[in-house]
């Protein structure tokens, strides 16, 4: 009689129960889509500037206000693209900054690698000593660095006007030498030695074992590599005053200090330089960003 009881009242407290996963869900619901606005909101916040540097680049007529982020489609133009390049020459400098650029990440990744396997896996005299002085180059200024830096390039090396001139200083980069150290002692030192005892070299147990599994590290390095050279101004204005081989960042600045208002928008062309130069930044980043998986460091491990 019990059971009738409860399977003919309305509202017994077997609804409840079965309501219960309905209101968990609801509650799960309701805190995605809170985060996902507080994500979008957060989104929004910062790609602003980058949009507001191209509808400012886009602009045929200056809007500093905040207006200008909605333009009238009637004022949008690519003559400031036009205009700077014809004071700057774009494909020049892009040139000369992909060299530059360049240059470093091919100096950073061979000497990174090799340092950073170096420090993780092979056991020699100084080793610690060696590391700490790398800490010591993480932390020091490059500014402190730049008066002898200068000094030795141009004076003793007689490399100004020169990309090797540009390179050099940042062809050892402490940061990826790090990053190659850190992910190179995660990676079991079984996998090393089952080679070396197959009989491959060092050398080749570096390049058909350590590298292909650091191909996430490769990649974090060169991100972080590029933009340091890409963006730098200082070092390479310094080093170069001949406007065949200046980077497109110092090239923009001289474009900002000496001709800036000889055209008919400084404002849009200011921008316009400025997106060219951030693009390849964001184009890099959208290629690489999938690719930031972890590796199988186990895989090769027999047992």
């Amino acid at each position: 009689m019990g059971s009738s009881t409860i399977e003919g009242q309305p509202g017994t407290a077997a609804e409840p129960a079965g309501d219960q996963p309905r209101e968990v869900e609801r509650s799960g619901r309701t805190r995605r889509l809170v985060s996902l606005a507080v994500l979008l909101v957060g989104a929004i916040l910062f790609l602003f500037p980058f949009y507001y540097m191209v509808v400012g680049a886009l602009q045929q007529s200056p809007d500093p206000t905040l207006a200008g982020a909605f333009p009238n489609p009637a004022n949008l133009t690519l003559d400031n693209f036009a205009a700077i390049n014809g004071r700057v020459n774009l494909l020049r400098t892009l040139l000369n900054s992909g060299i530059f650029t360049g240059g470093v990440l091919l100096a950073t990744m061979v000497i990174g690698l090799l340092a950073g396997y170096a420090l993780a896996q092979l056991e020699f005299r100084g080793k610690g000593l060696i590391f700490n002085v790398l800490l010591l180059g993480l932390i020091v200024p490059f500014m402190l660095l730049m008066i002898p830096l200068y000094v030795m390039i141009v004076r003793w090396y007689g490399l100004a006007d020169t990309y090797l001139g540009m390179i050099l200083p940042f062809a050892v980069s402490p940061t990826a030498v790090f990053i190659f150290r850190q992910f190179f002692r995660q990676i079991p030192k079984d996998l090393f030695d089952s080679a070396r005892i197959d009989g491959a070299s060092e050398f080749n147990v570096l390049t058909r074992i350590a590298v292909p599994l650091a191909k996430p590290a490769i990649l974090t390095a060169v991100l972080v590599t590029f933009i340091g050279p890409w963006n730098e101004f200082l070092w390479p204005f310094l080093v170069t005053k001949d406007a065949a081989k200046m980077p497109l960042a110092v090239a923009l600045a001289n474009f900002i200090t000496t001709i800036a208002s000889s055209v008919a928008n400084p404002f849009g062309a200011i921008f316009a330089g400025a997106t060219v130069l951030a693009l390849p930044v964001v184009v890099l980043f959208v290629i690489f960003q999938k690719r930031f998986t972890s590796s199988d460091l186990g895989a090769g491990i027999k047992g």
